[in-house]
């Protein structure tokens, strides 16, 4: 799975990267935690791209009462999603692309979890695949939200964990974002691991832990040795 992950990028970094007109302004992030805003790239009616800040955690927009709702849903699994009445609509109709910096993962026992850095040797800024949607309630209120594609580990993220967040690579962003057929069929061999060995895996500070923890500090690396 995907719990937590960090952009600290720049809005402006962002907003270039994606070729966007404009961007939602947000502060670094070195702790997004479900629940809270994300910035996520879609394209507007028009097909350019558009940079907003979405509640992460899916609310699928049939839901009545999103209270009703046991956990957010915060993953999708790319195996599964074409078929699950929560993401199936999405995937055809509501794909999204997740800016980030780096994504988080533990390790070891319940009661001695290590937390890991997980970046991208060869950039700085990457994307993760999302798919969003629009909850109208009843009263009026509106709630944009977002889930994050997983799939299996590539032999990079095995030795701690047997998912990883779905990876786009930039010369497959158009054809991602690109709804408008209302289907899924040419974008199914993106929801695959990302390729072996570009990625670093860190240990990092403990403090990483706790959801509300926030800053640079938390990328530390920590002094507890190895991935296991």
């Amino acid at each position: 799975m995907c719990a937590r992950f960090s952009l600290i990028s720049s809005p402006e970094a962002v907003r270039a990267f994606f070729d966007a007109p404009a961007v939602d302004d947000f502060p670094p992030r070195y702790n997004i935690a479900p629940t809270q805003p994300v910035l996520i790239a879609r394209n507007d009616l028009k097909g350019v791209p558009e940079l907003r800040l979405v509640r992460w955690g899916l609310i699928p927009s049939w839901v009545r009462d999103p209270a009703a709702l046991r956990a957010p849903l915060i993953n999708a699994r790319a195996e599964t999603a074409a078929e699950k009445p929560a993401f199936r609509g999405a995937l055809r109709h509501r794909r999204c692309l997740i800016p980030a910096t780096g994504f988080y993962e533990w390790s070891g026992k319940r009661s001695a979890r290590r937390p890991h850095l997980i970046l991208l040797k060869d950039q700085d800024l990457f994307v993760l695949a999302g798919l969003w949607e629009d909850w109208l309630g009843a009263d009026g209120s509106e709630i944009e939200t977002v889930t994050i594609l997983t799939t299996a580990a590539n032999a990079d993220m095995a030795p701690i964990h047997d998912r990883m967040p779905v990876i786009i690579t930039p010369e497959n962003f158009e054809r991602w974002l690109d709804c408008r057929s209302g289907t899924a069929e040419h974008i199914l061999d993106l929801m695959k691991p990302f390729a072996a060995g570009l990625l670093t895996i860190t240990p990092v500070n403990p403090a990483l832990n706790d959801v509300r923890a926030e800053g640079p500090d938390l990328q530390t690396p920590a002094a507890f040795g190895p991935l296991l």
